[in-house]
């Protein structure tokens, strides 16, 4: 991978969205610390490849997105943070979901790096699954804190993020989303998402 440091709006943007993360993770530590829930441990998987890509972001561009590997390790994401609600507050379904979640990055990882067509089915489905997870949980669940609905948007923002930038890296177009217009909204789209994430999760810590 060739270094192509990003200092730029976009890079201050990825830091910050680097640091949010990693409140999060020290902040879901410490409740695991105490608690040793499982759930925890797919929050923190989920925000520290988070960190992790925006740090890849700020060193090697956004070319590195054309990576399979970058793409199948950032699938982990989502499905790490649908993962710890379904833990979380719908234990009943928590297997069938983690094997839905296991098959689904082991199908994006297969078609990603294999370069199959499948590629374009595959990374919309279950990152659009996890999307739609994060999403609507927080907004229905009764048991949830008050203010938990800022997870939901979160869940929304890397929802559409996501599958844009699928599409983009699959050779087609989301709607209106360029190429262009993705690049454009991506660092700040990570931020605010990353932001939603924290005045969701903090009604919970």
């Amino acid at each position: 991978m060739k270094l192509d440091l990003m200092l730029n709006f976009d890079g201050l943007v990825l830091l910050l969205t680097g640091l949010t993360a990693i409140y999060l993770i020290w902040r879901f530590y410490s409740r695991y610390s105490k608690e040793k829930a499982r759930h925890d441990i797919y929050y923190m998987m989920g925000f520290v490849v988070l960190l992790v890509s925006g740090l890849l972001l700020i060193f090697f561009g956004w070319g590195i997105l054309a990576s399979p590997y970058v793409l199948t390790v950032a699938t982990l994401i989502p499905l790490g943070i649908s993962m710890g609600l379904m833990h979380q507050f719908v234990p009943a379904y928590k297997k069938a979901y983690s094997w839905f979640a296991l098959v689904g990055l082991l199908a994006i990882a297969v078609t990603s790096i294999g370069g199959m067509s499948l590629k374009s089915i595959a990374v919309p489905v279950f990152h659009g699954v996890a999307g739609l997870i994060i999403f609507g949980l927080p907004l229905f669940l009764k048991d949830a804190p008050k203010g938990f609905w800022w997870v939901g948007v979160g869940g929304l923002l890397i929802g559409i993020g996501g599958i844009a930038l699928a599409f983009l890296v699959s050779g087609s177009q989301l709607l209106f989303f360029s190429g262009e217009f993705v690049f454009a909204i991506l660092a700040p789209l990570l931020l605010l998402m990353s932001l939603a994430f924290a005045l969701g999760f903090m009604k919970d810590l």
